[in-house]
């Protein structure tokens, strides 16, 4: 029978510690065997109680952050971001199920749509995780929006509704036929509805797809069924550029009167192709 040689292993600390224990006790005796003991058992807690402190301080730090967010914010945009992230948290919890992904496509919603900045993102996880236990029902946060803000804000509140579903491709049917409910209630009109609905059904701005196809676009961002003559254009052209006016959403935010703006780009970018082809000034 062949012998194989069988490597010792290092000793674990356990032995070294036992080892260390005996030098203590032999040249310091007991009282130096019990300072040293003693200090190995506040050690030990110390290392064991720093990762909840450091804990503690994050998110102590995170809280701070946040009201300090909050307090430099007007009461109509908290509100306004509150029942936002309320709102979509319900669309994807619709399933029974809030995934990683869509937490993470609500996340990059904000951080990279809406340009949110560090402390900003705190307050909207903040908000995400409140609203993940919120028992509300959907019907009552959208009572809630309609009877805190005008129509124009609802505008706005739909357009991101939609942004947010078709990050997803392709967008859950479920989720878009949702957010058709969602304006019903909002007493949002189907014209507007349409409007809205434009740059996502043909995959963003026009200018990038064939002309006729283009030309169909810039008929739905105007919220007109193709073959509307010029008149009717117009006429849709100046309610749409009231509605999207950006001082009338400015008390939100920021962020969402950016989002106005980039709406009367597109209505502006619409109302230009018609004039150059009816030929007019």
């Amino acid at each position: 029978m062949q012998y194989h040689y069988q490597r010792h292993n290092q000793p674990g600390c356990g032995g070294c510690l036992l080892i260390t224990a005996l030098i203590v006790l032999v040249t310091g005796g007991a009282p130096a065997l019990f300072n040293f003991l003693g200090f190995l058992l506040f050690s030990g807690l110390v290392l064991l109680i720093l990762p909840f402190v450091a804990f503690w301080l994050f998110s102590y730090y995170v809280r701070s952050r946040i009201s300090s967010y909050e307090a430099s914010q007007t009461e109509a945009h908290n509100r306004f971001v509150q029942l936002l992230v309320n709102i979509l948290v319900k669309i994807a919890q619709s399933d029974g199920h809030f995934t990683r992904a869509e937490l993470q496509t609500m996340l990059n919603f904000f951080q990279y749509s809406l340009n949110y900045d560090q402390d900003q993102m705190y307050w909207v996880k903040q908000l995400i995780r409140d609203a993940r236990d919120n028992e509300e029902s959907m019907e009552s946060l959208l009572l809630d929006f309609r009877n805190t803000f005008a129509y124009e804000p609802r505008l706005i509140l739909l357009d991101l509704i939609f942004q947010i579903i078709y990050l997803k491709q392709p967008p859950v049917a479920g989720e878009i036929e949702q957010a058709r409910k969602i304006a019903v209630f909002l007493q949002i009109n189907a014209y507007d509805l349409r409007n809205i609905e434009a740059k996502f059904m043909y995959g963003g701005r026009a200018g990038g797809v064939g002309a006729r196809e283009s030309e169909e676009q810039y008929y739905a961002v105007l919220g007109l069924e193709p073959g509307a003559d010029f008149n009717e254009i117009k006429k849709a052209y100046r309610k749409l550029s009231m509605q999207y006016h950006p001082d009338k959403v400015g008390h939100l935010g920021d962020e969402f009167k950016k989002v106005a703006e980039e709406k009367m780009k597109e209505i502006n970018m619409a109302y230009d192709f018609f004039k150059k082809k009816f030929n007019t000034t």
